[in-house]
């Protein structure tokens, strides 16, 4: 029989991560695809990004409507709580062998709840990574102790979940699989991208993704030195909206303000994931607190200058430079990431999140993992453990 594996996704940013190990997955002779689609994607406020996961014409096991049209960190608790009732009864019905789950997004606990108390168990991509000023770090640690096996996109990140006492053989390094799309899909042209987006690309530009900060009671707080800073520059400044937090109502009025009163300014809802990579390689620097720009960026050797508390911690190699949230401080940074020297000081630089192959490693493991209620039964491992992080 196949085994059926059922696959969470929640918006256009994880699903930009899974689309490669979907892939592999729908075209694995013996396994039978459940993609779950819930939250954001089925919004029109957010793209309606449900619409190119269908165009990808992936199996649709399941939708979920949990998303409440709010502003606030309530609307975001009772989204938790409407999503678990819908995806009792779809796992209910489906019971898959297993589930996958990526990242931190606040949505994803409401999966992992259901499945725990189905005796599912779980698999979760980008375990133990660090970002300290958003509430997806203490979602993340949840996900990762909820979880059965777990797939890193670094070495450090791997030990920190054997660290959080996990079984070695439960954790693969298998990087992150977004950057599949550097090695797997076809990226557009310079020429392509500005046709398709109605831009000019010889222009110095500037991409700004920016998000709530979930961590502060008032989620916007760090976002007027954002727009004090940009708005003393001159480059051409294209922003893609923020994911669906508290606060993010407000900052899409904010950036079309902006955007209203100051030429050269462009605002995206939905870029695509394709789209979105091919825009990358032709941009002068990346702005803003996006875990895009510190695991992604690397891979083209483009600047970013990552603004606020919100990334704070997470591993980053030398493309990223740290600016508080002051204007001031954002405009030196971006500055600094704009001079041709230190463009060229990127030259050959290698990213520690991975060189494209994770989605062949995720389903590997998937595909071979021995499905028996052993695998539900973790030991806790007391100590330091004695391995090397590098051994999977």
């Amino acid at each position: 029989m196949k085994r059926k594996i059922a696959v969470v996704t929640t918006s256009r940013a994880d699903y930009s991560h899974l689309y490669w190990p979907l892939h592999d997955l729908a075209a694995h002779p013996d396994v039978e695809l459940q993609l779950i689609v819930m939250g954001p994607h089925l919004s029109p406020a957010f793209g309606l990004t449900i619409q190119e996961i269908e165009r990808d014409a992936f199996p649709i096991a399941g939708r979920v409507e949990c998303l409440l049209s709010s502003d606030t960190d309530i609307g975001m608790a009772k989204t938790i709580g409407v999503a678990v009732l819908g995806l009792a009864d779809l796992l209910g019905r489906l019971r898959p062998d297993l589930l996958l789950l990526i990242a931190d997004r606040y949505e994803m606990l409401a999966p992992a709840s259901v499945a725990l108390a189905l005796r599912i168990p779980m698999a979760h991509i980008e375990g133990g990574e660090i970002s300290e000023g958003a509430i997806d770090d203490a979602v993340r640690n949840a996900l990762t102790k909820m979880s059965h096996i777990h797939f890193t996109t670094t070495h450090n990140a791997r030990a920190r979940v054997i660290a959080m006492g996990e079984e070695s053989w439960r954790v693969h390094r298998s990087g992150a699989p977004s950057l599949d799309h550097l090695r797997r899909s076809r990226l557009l042209t310079r020429e392509e991208v500005e046709k398709k987006l109605s831009l000019n690309l010889n222009k110095p530009t500037l991409l700004v993704a920016y998000h709530p900060v979930t961590l502060l009671r008032e989620t916007t707080n760090e976002v007027n030195a954002l727009f004090a800073a940009l708005n003393q520059l001159k480059e051409q400044i294209v922003f893609t909206y923020p994911n669906a937090d508290a606060g993010s109502y407000h900052l899409i009025e904010r950036t079309r303000a902006f955007a209203g009163t100051r030429q050269n300014t462009h605002v995206f809802l939905n870029l695509g994931a394709i789209t979105y990579w091919s825009l990358l390689r032709h941009i002068g620097a990346l702005v803003g607190n996006s875990s895009s720009g510190i695991t992604e960026t690397a891979s083209f050797g483009i600047p970013t200058v990552d603004v606020g508390m919100r990334q704070q911690g997470r591993e980053r190699a030398r493309n990223v430079l740290s600016a508080a949230p002051n204007a001031t401080a954002i405009l030196e940074k971006v500055r600094e990431a704009l001079r041709p020297e230190f463009r060229r000081s990127l030259a050959g630089m290698d990213n520690p999140y991975g060189d494209g192959h994770a989605s062949e490693k995720i389903v590997e493991v998937l595909t071979g993992v021995t499905l028996t209620p052993e695998l539900l039964i973790k030991r806790a491992v007391e100590g330091t453990p004695n391995h090397s992080p590098r051994t999977a």
